[in-house]
This record gives C-alpha cells, structure tokens and sequence, in this order.
C-alpha cells in the first residue's frame, strides 16, 4: 500500500510540474519559441489522459500565445494506442483527441525505433501521425531550436 501511495504522490507531482511549467510560460515577459511535450508511459492507453491534458495546456499557451509552435512526442507504449488498427472500437476516443490535436497545428510524433522493436512500421500508423526515426531524437531536435520541454507523466486524477 505504501509503495502505490508513494507512486501516486509521484504521479500527482510530475502533472502539477507540468501545470506550473506552463503557468511559468503565461507569466513570462517573452513568448517561449515553442513546446514540446513529451509523453513516455508504460501504459497502452496513457494517450486517453495524456491528449486531453495536451489539450488543455495548449489551449492556454495559444490564448496568450497565438502563433506558438506546439508539438508532441510520444515514444512509449502509449504510442501503440495510435495505431491505426487500433482507430475503432475502445481507442476511438484517442485517434479523435490525436486528430484534434492535428487540426489545431500541433505536431504529433510517436518513435520509429520503438514502433520497429513491436514489429511496427510507420505505415501501421495512420497519416496525422508522424512516425519519427527515434522519439528521443525528435524532442532534442525541438529542444536544439529553442522549444520548452514539458514531460507528462502519470494518470490525470
């Protein structure tokens, strides 16, 4: 029981981090270059919480910041819930937040390598997913250009 409570309050800390981490971008003098969100869960259904916090987050960015370039790169198991065999049925929701995200311009990346250690190609993911050569690579290439990073980590309670 202390071991689930202790990963709770671990939880619970990384999303309010990510919370003060975008309070301190609205507060700030200066628009940020960009955000890049990184989404790294061992939980195949991670993106069902981890979407519509991106979403939220971004809604609050771009009401300050308009133009601000916003993407995602998510590169654990979680990824594989945007497979496109997986756009029916109980991951519907997830490819509806993931289109979303598209259509407001926010990059969406999952990571090659791990999609190829499954067995998966980027063809097994559908077309407003971009299948990056590797996740970590693809948030230091964002980070290389100036954008903010900002881990999700846990279950949005």
């Amino acid at each position: 029981m202390r071991l689930f409570s202790l990963i709770l309050l671990l939880s619970l800390m990384s999303l309010a981090q990510a919370d003060a981490q975008v309070d301190r971008l609205l507060e700030a003098d200066e628009e940020p270059v960009g955000v890049v969100f990184e989404i790294l869960e061992d939980d195949d259904d991670a993106l069902g919480w981890a979407l519509p916090k991106v979403a939220r987050l971004s809604a609050q960015l771009r009401k300050r910041f308009p133009e601000l370039p916003i993407a995602v790169v998510t590169h654990g198991r979680e990824q594989f819930g945007l497979l496109a065999d997986e756009a029916e049925g109980l991951m519907a929701p997830i490819h509806d937040n993931a289109q979303q995200l598209r259509a407001e311009g926010i990059d969406l990346h999952v990571c090659g390598v791990h999609a190829g250690w499954d067995g998966y190609t980027p063809e097994d993911y559908p077309a407003y997913v971009d299948v990056s050569a590797s996740g970590p690579a693809q948030i230091n290439d964002y980070r290389n250009l100036g954008f903010t990073l900002i881990v999700l980590q846990g279950p949005d309670y």
